[in-house]
Parts: structure tokens; C-alpha cells; sequence
């Protein structure tokens, strides 16, 4: 009888420098996100009209943003 063999993967890991380009972009979608839901709508607001506060306006609530 023969036993069956197992075959073991060992995970290579990724190089610094292809993740910097992905950390990069994930910092600047987090920090586009809470400039939205953090401040579009008052002084400095990029888009004109309540769309953007209206639509971000229960996140500005549930992350503690005053909004009114």
C-alpha cells in the first residue's frame, strides 16, 4: 500500500517595492474618503450643491463629523 503524498507550498514573500505603488494608492483613497464624508459641503467644498453632503451624510453621524 502506498501512502499518498502531500506537497507543501511555501509562500514567497512580496517585495517592498510592489507594494509601495498599492500602500500609495490605499492612502489616497483613504484620505479622498474622509475628506468627503469629513468636510465636502462647508467652505472648502469641491463640488457645488448638497449632493455630496447628502449622500455622505450618515457617515459624517456614524464617524462623529458635525454636519448641522
Amino acid at each position: 500500500m502506498t501512502s499518498p503524498t502531500t506537497t507543501t507550498q511555501v509562500a514567497t514573500p512580496i517585495p517592498v517595492s510592489q507594494l509601495l505603488p498599492w500602500a500609495g494608492f490605499a492612502l489616497l483613497m483613504a484620505a479622498l474618503l474622509a475628506y468627503f464624508v469629513g468636510v465636502e459641503g462647508g467652505v472648502s467644498s469641491l463640488v457645488n450643491g448638497p449632493f455630496i453632503h447628502e449622500l455622505t451624510h450618515d457617515g459624517r453621524h456614524l464617524l462623529g463629523f458635525p454636519c448641522h
